[in-house]
């Protein structure tokens, strides 16, 4: 019996399966699978925003895609400042009105929305329901020529129901606007029911495919166009609607905030000095700089492999080929592939020694927790130095040095460093964790496909037992 699998991103392969009478069509990897995610997405859910809009600037971008037909409801209530005159979401009736407002029918200082970059906005005042005539992005603005006619912050929530949609507002999830950068990191681990059973030896059985295939769907959704399919844990970081700068999407769609134990003791002058000569970024095989070094690892090699696998950390395939025939084959015996390839990058000259990943069955193709590790050319206290630079695929973008596709990252990084840091504390593999913040930090950069991310530039740094 044969299997055909096609895919135009791969070539055509040819699977035997021994002593089967029947035909089966697998989809293994990127484009094909995109269809099966899209088909097993309907009907989308309604998701819950919360940011804090301020007045001291025209627009804010809230970082959330709306989908076409969407209806978008916006409430908003004052953030009052501890000092001058508030601004109410409906305007200031004692502000005089310039006919060169952005809404000139609206009262000065009054909240206001509008869903294309350079689209006419409207007016949202204290409640608004918005209809999203063609797809876009959500920004929230201030009614005002100049310098606002009030002081403070808007508290601004928003639902969004797609078009055929159903409403999920029973169980919101939410990406609460912050103005610290620092609070924007969003430790994870996985919390919704996953669609497989962990075997004996660390291998997911998928026994719900049809569920799989929706997870999925709703994750490559959840990135791809800033939606949301999990509650954020009460109390918990979020992302951050910065001002001038988009919210990042949620560090994992299926994921839940935690807070990490970090250890108080300083580091080793000697150790910290190790570190402030690393380089701060890895780059791509045509020396382009790229994802920023976020976490270091202290610890032997099976010391560092028997914790990440612990951690519910799997090893990256390293062949595209050899990966698609282990996809089909893993699929047809409805077991989850989580091991899908990642790019070569670079750090002390040469390629990443290893790669890990985490992602839910079927997801992993446009989603997935990942990071890249190198051994460092030193040691401390007679153990390996592992150096490793971690982000969040969430969907897929254009590739800037080639016009490709390539996978989109979450650009607040520091939330998949924190994941990663949380994975590993959850175990009793880590004696315990510091963040370090080395000069020069990495803070606002580009990876070396084109696609923006933020950090507040410090390094987690992992002794492992």
């Amino acid at each position: 019996m044969e299997a055909i699998i096609r895919d135009p991103c791969f070539a055509v392969l040819h699977v035997e399966f021994p002593m089967k009478s029947r035909a089966i069509s697998l989809l293994a990897l990127p484009c094909s699978a995109l269809f099966v995610l899209l088909a097993a997405a309907s009907p989308l859910s309604a998701q819950d925003y919360k940011f804090t809009i301020p007045t001291t600037q025209p627009w804010t971008d809230t970082g959330v895609d709306v989908p076409t037909g969407a209806v978008v409801a916006i409430t908003a209530s004052a953030n009052h400042p501890s000092g001058g005159s508030a601004c109410d979401p409906a305007g200031v009736s004692s502000a005089s009105i310039s006919p060169n407002l952005p809404v000139a029918s609206a009262l000065p200082g009054a909240l206001i929305a509008r869903t294309q970059e350079n689209g006419a906005p409207t007016l949202v005042g204290a409640s608004q329901e918005v209809r999203v005539p063609q797809a876009g992005h959500l920004y929230l603005g201030i009614n005002a020529e100049g310098a606002p006619p009030c002081q403070g912050s808007f508290a601004v929530k928003v639902h969004i129901t797609p078009a055929g949609g159903a409403d999920a507002s029973a169980a919101p999830a939410s990406s609460e606007s912050l103005t610290d950068k620092a609070s924007a990191a969003k430790p994870a681990t996985g919390t919704q029911p996953s669609a497989g059973t962990q075997t004996a030896g660390g291998e997911k059985e998928v026994k719900d495919i049809k569920g799989a295939l929706s997870t999925a769907a709703q994750t490559w959704l959840t990135g791809q166009f800033g939606t949301s399919t999990a509650a954020s844990a009460p109390g918990a970081p979020t992302s951050a609607a910065t001002p001038g700068g988009a919210a990042a999407p949620s560090s994992a769609a299926v994921a839940t905030a935690q807070t990490l134990k970090i250890s108080n003791v300083p580091l080793d002058l000697q150790f910290r000095s190790k570190i402030d000569d690393l380089p701060r970024r890895v780059n791509d095989e045509f020396q382009h700089p790229g994802d920023m070094v976020n976490f270091v690892i202290v610890g032997n090699l099976k010391k560092v492999q028997e914790a990440l696998t612990a951690a519910d950390w799997h090893p990256a395939d390293t062949d595209v080929k050899e990966s698609v025939l282990k996809a089909a084959l893993e699929t047809y015996q409805k077991k989850a592939y989580l091991a899908m390839p990642m790019s070569q990058l670079y750090l002390f000259g040469r390629v990443q020694d290893y790669g890990y990943e985490q992602a839910e069955p079927y997801a992993v193709v446009a989603s997935r927790h990942h990071f890249r590790i190198w051994k460092a050319p030193f040691q401390w206290n007679g153990q390996d130095v592992w150096v490793g630079a971690g982000t969040h695929d969430i969907g897929f973008e254009k590739d800037q040095r080639n016009g490709k596709v390539t996978h989109k990252i979450d650009p607040a990084i520091d939330g998949e460093r924190d994941n990663i840091g949380a994975t590993l504390q959850k175990t009793d593999k880590a004696k315990n964790l510091t963040y370090y913040l080395p000069p020069n930090p990495v803070q606002d950069a580009r990876n070396a496909t084109g696609g923006g991310y933020h950090s507040d530039g410090r390094i987690l740094v992992v002794v492992l037992q």
